[in-house]
């Protein structure tokens, strides 16, 4: 009997260990969590500029949303629902020298075509993601993974893991900013600081008023990136 009942427990812990991404936990949906990312299709995401998903720069790859470097133009993608304050749970991961970020609070997006094709990009405030010896990140201590971007540099510097998945989780509550890496918080501002508003006037480039709503967006910055697990729970 004891060794059927260790038997059990091995399996029962097997099923636990192996259960599929992109997943709620019922905790999770009592506690009003919901999912992005469903793992198998694109819906609940347009691309930045609200045209449908862009399909040439984007794909889904073993239940990840993944960014694809493209020399004929690539975009940023949105989720067409709005956020004003939420947590957001993500897990991601890069290869070396990748670049990539999450916006929130965005102001504007811009779109023009250049050599390498059609471009489309949100301008908001970016939790960075990085492998930290990128050209772009490496100038910058407000540019390596965790950081607002070319804001605020994180506290501690948490160094990502590159070539696996990294958790981040994003908080904006009551004027009040967390930036989370892998279990530790790196980031913590106010929306109201004069840094942080200069920066959101700088993004929206005009007199208008400063959004605090919009949607979330995730970058394609010419990386290969790999996006799961996104989750928000609205405040």
């Amino acid at each position: 009997m004891i060794w059927r009942a260790a038997l059990l427990c091995a399996v029962c812990m097997g099923i636990a260990c192996g259960a599929e991404p992109n997943q709620l936990t019922a905790p999770e949906r009592a506690a009003g969590w919901r999912l992005l990312f469903d793992g198998r299709t694109t819906g609940g995401w347009l691309e930045i500029t609200g045209k449908p998903f862009p399909a040439n720069c984007w794909t889904i790859e073993n239940g990840c949303l993944k960014a694809i470097p493209r020399k004929d133009g690539f975009q940023d993608i949105r989720t067409v629902d709005t956020f004003r304050e939420f947590e957001l749970e993500f897990d991601w991961m890069l290869q070396a020298d990748g670049n990539s970020g999450v916006k929130y609070l965005v102001q504007r997006v811009d779109e023009w075509v250049n050599k390498d094709g059609r471009q489309a990009r949100a301008r908001g405030l970016e939790y960075q993601l990085a492998d930290n010896r990128n050209a772009d990140a490496a100038s910058d201590a407000s540019r390596v993974t965790g950081s607002l971007y070319s804001v605020i540099a994180p506290a501690p510097v948490v160094a990502p893991k590159i070539g696996e998945f990294n958790h981040s989780r994003l908080v904006v509550r009551g004027g009040v900013v967390e930036h989370w890496l892998n279990g530790t918080r790196v980031v913590r501002y106010r929306i109201a600081a004069p840094l942080v508003q200069k920066h959101l006037r700088e993004l929206r480039k005009d007199d208008g008023e400063i959004l605090l709503e919009g949607p979330l967006s995730l970058q394609n910055h010419s990386s290969e990136t790999w996006f799961r697990n996104i989750k928000v729970r609205v405040q």
